[in-house]
């Protein structure tokens, strides 16, 4: 009689590190926990500086580990396979004893923004377009390069350099290897010339010695350590065989491999995460191109990033500072009081920061439109809501621009989909389909194990189980209603500049 098989999936984040069990055979979660159950520290010795302890990390996923095995009652032995998803563009530097030299300095560190705008400017914004998909920008190679130059000691030791999936992948097996899709997040791939991206280190004066070895994304990519299984309870042996960005990863966890299928989040920030199917970019570099996670030579998959600032956040001011007397089931109903359109009231979402799609301004949030003898706060509210699946569309045309073909939005139910009006206006005005989802992270890097083990021949059966909770059709009836709003919100943002 076979025992019961289970994936592993971890998920390293800048708040914790969540750990799931999955039965292979039934595609259900066992268990899953997460640690630190307080946010995890940020290391800000500079402002605009953001660095976590990379060993940190290993300490959480130990302890998330131990905690879903107990609660499981499962073993080691049990486990067939294990998947990563991680937190993007960071970077870990290691010595030839594979010990970091520094803090990692995780994606929301700033610093090393002038030296991606000083290589776009010198190299050229159409060869770096054209090679990387993307301005070098705050990326991974940036990052590196600002330790060339101001920790030159620290430099001169890198054995390699790794993403924080990577890290952790290297602690589990004592192997330092990377794949496709993560060196592009980094901007470290050349897409024209199907390769590390020689001509950015050579600008920066990074040696290609530093890159890691490069596996497939689904493959046995290396195994469990000896000295890992004795730490952790696991099997040596055990194959680790996926790997992938949280971007990416959330696009997988949420079925989506096919060009023309899209990955929405909507909590503080929101993420709209299209899949293309050529290599393509925006001139403007107002979205961010990577490869996918199923992304071959022979198969053209890349994942297009729009991130808005201030979606759940603009929602949540609304409900402290207009609708603070009521819940926010009860502030969607009354939102719903409102017509499409909001009755001529449009609200610009881009109140927490600049925002990439605006080409990095900081237009700040805005109402407009407003009559204080018809309008209500059920106006206000509705705007809100309307005014953030506006800033989706506006990115998703971009999307359209470059080729993609928007048919289906995948999402969690969870945040801003929540909200019925929220749903209704984003497929009204999109015309795609909503499809929600009972999923997370770290279950899809479980799950993406199982394809990189072969336990599953491919994605349709490894998601074959995947719990669809509610599907949203577009609204033909009122389609107009919401394409017209739309038209005088894109009207508004323009005489604002854009």
């Amino acid at each position: 009689m076979r025992t019961t098989r289970y994936l592993l999936g971890f998920d390293v984040g800048s708040s914790s590190v969540k750990a799931s069990l999955v039965n292979a055979d039934s595609g259900k979660c066992a268990s899953s926990a997460f640690f630190p159950e307080r946010e995890a520290p940020i290391m800000a010795l500079k402002s605009g500086w953001a660095e976590q302890d990379p060993d940190s990390w290993w300490q959480y996923a130990k302890q998330a580990l131990q905690k879903v095995m107990a609660d499981a009652h499962v073993s080691g032995d049990d486990i067939a396979a294990i998947g990563i998803s991680y937190q993007m563009h960071g970077l870990v530097c290691v010595d030839k004893l594979l010990k970091p030299l520094r803090p990692a300095i995780i994606w929301c560190d700033s610093r090393a923004v002038p030296y991606g705008e000083r290589a776009f400017t010198d190299l050229g914004a159409d060869r770096c377009l054209q090679h990387l998909l993307n301005s070098p920008g705050n990326f991974t190679a940036a990052k590196l390069a600002w330790v060339r130059e101001n920790e030159p000691e620290i430099f001169n030791n890198i054995y390699k350099v790794m993403l924080p999936g990577d890290y952790l992948a290297m602690r589990l097996s004592g192997v330092v290897n990377t794949t496709v899709s993560g060196l592009s997040e980094g901007m470290f791939w050349d897409f024209r010339e199907n390769s590390v991206a020689q001509f950015l280190l050579d600008y920066y004066g990074i040696p290609a010695s530093l890159i890691p070895d490069i596996v497939p994304t689904f493959s046995e990519q290396s195994v469990v350590s000896q000295t890992a299984a004795d730490e952790l309870g696991l099997k040596a042996g055990t194959p680790i065989t996926y790997r992938g960005g949280d971007q990416p990863n959330n696009a997988l966890s949420l079925n989506v491999f096919n060009p023309g299928e899209i990955a929405a989040t909507a909590g503080t920030s929101g993420v709209v995460y299209g899949v293309l199917g050529s290599v393509n970019y925006d001139p403007l570099s107002r979205v961010n191109t990577f490869a996918h996670v199923n992304h071959l030579p022979e198969q053209t998959r890349l994942g297009v990033l729009l991130c808005i600032n201030g979606t759940g956040i603009l929602n949540a001011w609304m409900h402290r500072n207009v609708t603070f007397d009521m819940g926010y089931a009860e502030m969607n109903d009354l939102a719903a009081q409102a017509p499409i359109g909001s009755d001529g009231v449009s609200i610009m979402p881009f109140g927490n920061g600049a925002e990439r799609v605006l080409q990095n301004k900081e237009l700040g949030c805005s109402i407009h439109g407003l009559n204080f003898n018809k309008h209500t706060r059920a106006h206000l509210v509705r705007a809100a809501q309307e005014g953030i699946v506006f800033s989706f569309c506006y990115g998703m045309e971009i999307m359209q621009q470059m080729g993609m073909d928007i048919r289906n939005i995948h999402a969690g139910k969870a945040n801003m989909f929540l909200s019925p009006l929220f749903r209704d206006t984003l497929s009204g005005v999109s015309g795609a389909t909503i499809e929600l989802y009972d999923t997370d992270g770290s279950v899809g890097a479980a799950r993406g194990a199982g394809i990189g083990a072969g336990i599953y021949k491919d994605h349709d059966e490894a998601f074959a189980t995947l719990e669809r909770l509610q599907v949203i059709e577009p609204d033909e009836a009122h389609r107009s209603d919401y394409l017209v709003a739309y038209s005088r919100w894109k009207d508004v943002l323009a005489g604002q500049g854009k």
